[in-house]
């Protein structure tokens, strides 16, 4: 039977790229998006079905869930990759309502949808659930000037996906039946970045589709990224 996987912010980038790809490998996807002109047109172009979500909103989130366990009944992988950078201003610029934004986005958000969506992943054999951090919420990878995640100042965007990594390590601590890993896709060329990034998209969809797809004896609580796992 083939798996069935949800992915939130899969209109474009990462997640279109991940959709595209594990479409491609006989998964059953589900392509969620908040804008729904923009959705419907991506699920078409892939051969995969819409959901309609913003990961901001408790009553977006839940239909979105109803709406899966009337159609298909379980999902065997959910990719919490939907996020957002915030608005760009230096350091001393940040106010508290900008920070609370890409907050409740990148981290809430991934409650949100995990919380919504548990039970059908419990209805699934062999339920998986990836979370798309960030190097630049790693102590070690944003201390070494070897790495491009030092150079980078976005306090409000890393101190999201360093929550969302600890995040992935407390569940997969409190859920025994779902496992659950972050994957830090690393520096790609998406909206994100104005596409400054040094890889390509699918380069930097490698790692996910990798936690996607790989077997269950893998284990739960990784972080890794396209070359293995990672130092936090």
């Amino acid at each position: 039977m083939p798996k069935t996987t949800f992915i939130t912010g899969a209109n474009k980038g990462l997640g279109f790229e991940t959709a595209r790809r594990l479409t491609e490998l006989g998964h059953t996807v589900l392509l969620g998006a908040r804008d729904a002109d923009r959705g419907r047109r991506a699920a078409a172009e892939l051969g995969a079905r819409f959901v309609q979500i913003d990961v901001t909103d408790d009553a977006s989130v839940a239909a979105a869930a109803a709406d899966v366990a009337a159609n298909e009944g379980r999902i065997d992988v959910l990719i919490n990759n939907a996020g957002i950078t915030g608005s760009v201003v230096s350091a001393e610029e940040l106010t508290g309502a900008e920070a609370a934004l890409v907050l409740d986005t990148n981290v809430a958000g991934v409650v949100r949808v995990t919380t919504a969506f548990l039970p059908l992943l419990r209805a699934s054999g062999a339920p998986a659930v990836v979370n798309v951090t960030s190097g630049l919420g790693s102590l070690a990878l944003t201390h070494d000037p070897e790495r491009v995640e030092s150079k980078v100042i976005a306090p409000a965007y890393a101190a999201s996906k360093a929550a969302v990594t600890i995040l992935t390590t407390q569940y997969a601590k409190a859920f025994g039946d779902v496992r659950f890993n972050a994957v830090d896709p690393g520096y790609t060329a998406t909206d994100l970045n104005g596409h400054t990034g040094t890889q390509t998209v699918t380069e930097g969809t490698d790692a996910i589709v990798t936690l996607a797809t790989e077997n269950p004896s893998a284990g739960t609580g990784r972080i890794i990224d396209r070359y293995g796992p990672l130092p936090w």
